[in-house]
């Protein structure tokens, strides 16, 4: 039932997005920990740093990434300051897990439940999320992509974050949650603007670089 604040497609945005951008990262970071053990982190690194060097070179790691791998002055590299693309990165690159039958960049099948398809599964939901104008789901997909998300949490993380994820799904949203989605609209605003700035200025340069010079000389050179 849908909140006094929110509709119910825009209730099920803020609850998928509380989901991948709340309960998956802590997910991804179990089985991250468990493959980079946190007191090893910085010589397993260390270890595969030409790899990570030429992952930067094709910047497909940061410069802000790179640093939290390796922090200046001498730090220490800590897991929990990794975001989820960056912990799916080397997952994907420095370990021997079965990549999904399409790639990393197509959601898998239902029935591919390895590791490396549970990846591929949150990093697709977080991107298609990522490019919704609207801010809302429908019920139906909202039912649907629910249940394949938290099947892949939960086989990634653990059992343990099932009650996490049920509870999520029917709790009550508060002003809190109404405040959330007041936030995320402006954001999509903006980024509407910017991508439609973006655009024009795209098409200004085009039309410069095919017929540089201005009216007003055309022809007199």
């Amino acid at each position: 039932m849908a909140s006094e604040f929110l509709s119910l497609e825009e209730e099920n945005y803020v609850r998928m997005s509380l989901l991948l951008t709340g309960i998956s990262p802590r997910a991804v970071r179990v089985l991250f920990d468990s493959e980079f053990a946190p007191k090893c982190l910085y010589s397993s690194l260390k270890k595969e740093s030409s790899k990570l060097r030429e992952l930067k070179r094709q910047h497909i790691i940061s410069q802000t990434q790179w640093d939290r791998l390796f922090p200046p002055s001498h730090g220490v590299p800590d897991s929990k300051r990794f975001d989820i693309t960056l912990m799916i990165t080397l997952l994907r690159h420095l370990t021997s897990m079965t990549p999904p039958a399409g790639g990393y960049d197509r959601l898998p099948k239902s029935t591919e439940t390895t590791h490396g398809a549970d990846l591929a599964r949150i990093k697709f939901y977080r991107n298609r999320l990522a490019h919704l104008d609207d801010a809302k789901i429908d019920h139906a997909s909202f039912i649907t992509d629910w249940h394949d998300i938290t099947s892949g949490i939960c086989r990634i993380g653990g059992h343990q974050f099932q009650l996490e994820c049920d509870h999520l799904k029917t709790k009550h949203l508060d002003q809190t949650s109404h405040e959330i989605m007041l936030e995320i609209k402006s954001s999509n605003d903006e980024i509407r603007e910017l991508k439609q700035s973006l655009q024009s200025l795209t098409k200004q340069i085009n039309t410069y670089q095919q017929d540089p010079l201005p009216m007003n000389i055309r022809g007199k050179t």
